[in-house]
């Protein structure tokens, strides 16, 4: 177990922490992370997302909780709940902004305040993972966010990446940076692999193919499978649908569940 080890503290039930990390942005990270957690929770386990990218705050339209309020509860912010079942919460700074359009204008200490105030002040009950989508790059906030985190073991990160060459230069730095935080990387996901045509369903290698699969291997990292740009996915984002639940005869399907099954083995292990 990562956080239940800890003697206190809104995040002492929660059983296993990754971090989802991408070197640069419109690679899909948030769309992965949003995936990861629905695929899990397929798995029957119990997930919140802390969602970290205060300036590009997407996941609660992903996840069709745009218009929901954050509460206070004696044990701090009462995390967004995304399904009757309760079997999925979220906590972002989109629930926090006045207006869904705010901008997010603060300087570096302000940001790494409202981290620190997001992994300590949320009450999220018993949870076996929480998932951390993280913003672009390995700046202040990525600091912040593993140094709050370190306390609680967190089980690794998956590192986002897309075929082409410069988003895989950037993941190589994404993994550099894990090795001098101290931070255990699980994986690798290639991203937006090949295109599938929504008439016949062939799979069109629009991008090159097979950089996140290198680099993973260069590294000596686990390769966790290519996810291809589907449509109907791209639409569920949109619209905050379930798309493993409405899709299961979709080419990214059994990607994003296999993504989902390495992650429950890993934990597995680590308990």
């Amino acid at each position: 177990m990562a956080a239940a080890a800890q003697d206190g503290g809104n995040l002492a039930n929660v059983h296993h922490i990754l971090l989802v990390l991408s070197g640069k942005g419109g690679v899909g990270k948030s769309t992965i992370a949003t995936q990861i957690a629905l695929a899990l929770r397929l798995a029957g386990k119990k997930v919140g997302i802390l969602d970290v990218d205060l300036c590009g705050p997407s996941i609660p339209r992903m996840l069709n909780a745009m218009n929901k309020e954050v509460h206070q509860c004696d044990g701090g912010w009462v995390p967004v709940y995304v399904d009757q079942e309760k079997t999925i919460s979220l906590m972002s700074i989109g629930f926090l902004l006045e207006k869904p359009d705010d901008a997010v204008v603060w300087r570096g200490p302000k940001k790494n305040a409202m981290i620190n105030q997001f992994v300590n002040d949320v009450a999220w009950g018993e949870l076996d993972f929480l998932i951390v989508d993280t913003p672009p790059g390995t700046s202040d906030e990525h600091i912040s966010t593993v140094n709050a985190l370190q306390p609680y073991n967190p089980m690794g990160a998956v590192l986002v990446t897309t075929p082409q060459a410069v988003a895989v230069g950037d993941v190589r730095r994404e993994l550099t940076f894990c090795k001098k935080v101290g931070l255990p990387v699980v994986g690798i996901v290639e991203n937006m692999s090949g295109f599938v045509c929504p008439t016949c369903s062939e799979c069109t290698n629009i991008f090159s193919k097979g950089g996140g699969e290198e680099l993973a291997r260069h590294s000596g990292v686990p390769f966790l499978g290519c996810v291809p740009l589907d449509p109907q996915l791209t639409l569920s984002m949109e619209y905050g649908k379930d798309f493993l639940r409405e899709f299961p005869q979709s080419p990214a399907y059994p990607a994003l569940t296999s993504i989902a099954r390495f992650i429950l083995d890993k934990a597995s292990e680590s308990s």
